[in-house]
């Protein structure tokens, strides 16, 4: 793979920021909004709300909530992915009362809302969950101090939402610090929201009345960044990445150069080559700015084939070694017990019919496929659609071959 290309828009910090546009009176413009599914589905979750959201080719998407007319999110949008679950809090917050299905989304491991409810309902929210929906109710919201017992990035989203139009001031300890948390405060500061500690451990949200629409730009995907990467890398590739911002994805950069990649960092993007077998390493998954865990597949799939045995550890989701079994397919030595995965490398692997069983799975399955010998086919890529814009066209750019939608991809 050879060439350059520019990072979209992150689909997790868009996915927060749409969903708190409903906290909004008037008009916000987003820009940078990528044509992914999971995008489509929370837009969708929003006309039902009664919320006018228009998105355009070139990525700009322009959401009004002056007049929600439902407090209630349908089940069978919801349990299309977990990200729409974010809606309870901005929803709660504006209208006084929120009934949302318990999310779905990839199966990658157990990832419960306790931690959503008990920030909302700490909010002085009357909060019930049966029949596999969520309901909760509030006249006005009230300021908390809320202790997380895990930095979870949605838990610390929803609360920090819901708490930009309770009365008196919410502390959120033990907060997640993802890159995306902070885009999100700084659109919610536009809007009017007063902010401080975003990125630290330690949240602190001042409610106000009204927040009033903006104009905010979506930061870079770091784990299209990080994928694309490990993609040049396992081809021994050359690639330019535009808008990539290093600090966002450093630990994975970090591991990558640990294991012989180059990586160069300039104020315009970052460029990866490699040129030479890597050499095995381990991993453990941790939230930001840990190693993360959504690029925690795409680097097993090139450790698959590194000089040495590797070993990672998954600390966030238990079933994201799934896709460890379609790699042994194609020829890799693996074996799992527990969140351990013990990886002894391969010198090549072998083309064959494999299965993406999430998103990032399909991930790390089209980056083995890159290196491998032969074709390789990967059914159920629709996952890979819900979270990458744009995938086959851009690896095509790349000079990867790539021979339809439903075939991803072949030996170069």
């Amino acid at each position: 793979m050879s060439g350059d290309f520019t990072a979209s828009g992150s689909k997790n910090g868009a996915l927060a920021i749409i969903a708190a546009s409903l906290l909004v009176e008037g008009e916000v413009v987003l820009r940078r909004v990528p044509h992914i599914k999971d995008i489509f589905t929370m837009l969708d979750i929003l006309r039902y709300l009664g919320v006018r959201a228009e998105l355009s080719e070139d990525g700009t998407l322009q959401i009004d909530a002056s007049n929600i007319v439902r407090n209630e999110a349908p089940a069978e949008m919801v349990k299309k992915m977990r990200a729409s679950f974010s809606v309870l809090g901005p929803l709660l917050a504006r209208t006084g009362r929120a009934r949302v299905a318990v999310p779905g989304g990839c199966d990658i491991g157990a990832r419960p809302i306790d931690l959503h409810l008990k920030g909302i309902h700490a909010l002085g929210a009357l909060v019930r969950n049966d029949y596999g929906h969520v309901e909760a109710k509030a006249s006005r919201l009230r300021g908390a101090r809320i202790y997380l017992d895990f930095p979870s990035a949605g838990a610390t989203q929803q609360i920090m939402m819901a708490a930009c139009l309770s009365e008196g001031t919410t502390v959120i300890e033990q907060a997640a610090c993802e890159p995306e948390i902070t885009d999100l405060a700084w659109f919610l500061r536009k809007c009017g929201a007063r902010i401080e500690g975003a990125g630290t451990g330690t949240i602190q949200v001042q409610g106000v009345r009204r927040l009033t629409g903006v104009e905010h730009e979506i930061i870079p995907d770091r784990v299209e960044v990080g994928t694309f990467a490990l993609a040049a890398a396992n081809t021994r590739g050359d690639i330019f990445i535009r808008n990539a911002v290093p600090e966002h994805c450093s630990a994975v950069l970090q591991k990558m150069r640990e294991i012989g990649a180059t990586v160069d960092e300039d104020a315009a993007g970052l460029r990866v080559t490699a040129n030479r077998r890597f050499i095995a390493t381990d991993i453990v998954t941790m939230p930001f700015p840990g190693f993360p865990t959504d690029l925690q597949q795409p680097m097993g799939a090139v450790l698959t084939t590194a000089d040495g045995t590797s070993i990672i550890t998954e600390k966030v989701y238990e079933h994201r070694f799934r896709y460890l079994n379609e790699l042994k397919r194609m020829g890799a030595d693996v074996y799992t017990e527990n969140r351990v995965a013990v990886i002894r490398g391969v010198p090549y692997l072998q083309g064959a019919q494999v299965t993406a069983t999430d998103l990032r799975a399909g991930a790390a399955l089209a980056i083995a496929a890159l290196a491998a010998e032969g074709v390789t086919e990967i059914s159920d890529v629709e996952h890979i659609q819900r979270g990458y814009e744009n995938f086959e066209d851009k690896l095509r750019a790349l000079g990867a071959s790539v021979l339809s939608g439903e075939a991803l991809p072949c030996s170069q």
